[in-house]
């Protein structure tokens, strides 16, 4: 009698094993099976923000795509950033990311140092400064005004005249940014990134 429970026990300690080894292998290919690429849009070159034309990005298979990864359609919205060639569009590169909150209005004020609104980004807070007359000091029009997008320059435009930013403001802001840009000069200081 003790020798047939030992031979039971055998064979059940061996079934036990089989399908322990068996759960191992299963989780060993599930563990190294590669993921399913993901097909999503990159950069053919590198792009400046703005809007952007059918040939700026090419799908392509990613192993891990980035979070927000955008798979389609981006021709016609504009970049709110720059990219390099290849790296993946993602939905906060996206000038949509930026929308004007609830009482704001988009405004356009033309920058007279046209290198100081290059260091400028969509998501960027500043304070617009205007200066009508050499010996005054310039005096805050707009303080901590969101920038919205700064459109590509036309090809033909000098830097003499400036660049044009589009700002996020209250439309008091927009009244006092359009009579001071129609008789005076605009400059803006830039609040740093501390996030």
């Amino acid at each position: 009698m003790i020798q047939s429970w030992l031979t039971r026990y055998g064979r059940r300690r061996r079934l036990i094993a089989a399908a322990l080894a068996a759960l191992a292998v299963m989780s060993a290919f599930v563990a190294t099976r590669p993921t399913p690429e993901a097909t999503v849009l990159v950069a053919t070159r590198d792009l400046s923000p703005g809007p952007l034309s059918p040939g700026d990005f090419v799908p392509a298979s990613l192993n891990h795509p980035p979070t927000g990864a955008v798979r389609a359609a981006a021709a016609g919205q504009v970049l709110a950033s720059p990219m390099r060639k290849g790296e993946p569009l993602t939905d906060v590169r996206l000038l949509q990311s930026f929308r004007l909150p609830p009482g704001m209005v988009a405004t356009p004020v033309r920058i007279a140092d046209a290198a100081a609104a290059k260091l400028l980004s969509p998501g960027a807070t500043i304070t617009v400064l205007a200066t009508w007359e050499e010996a005054q000091p310039a005096r805050p029009v707009a303080e901590e005004v969101r920038v919205i997008t700064i459109p590509p320059p036309a090809q033909a435009a000098s830097e003499a005249h400036g660049a044009l930013v589009v700002l996020a403001t209250t439309p008091t802001q927009a009244a006092e940014l359009a009579a001071a840009q129609t008789t005076g000069h605009l400059s803006i200081t830039m609040k740093p990134n501390l996030t």
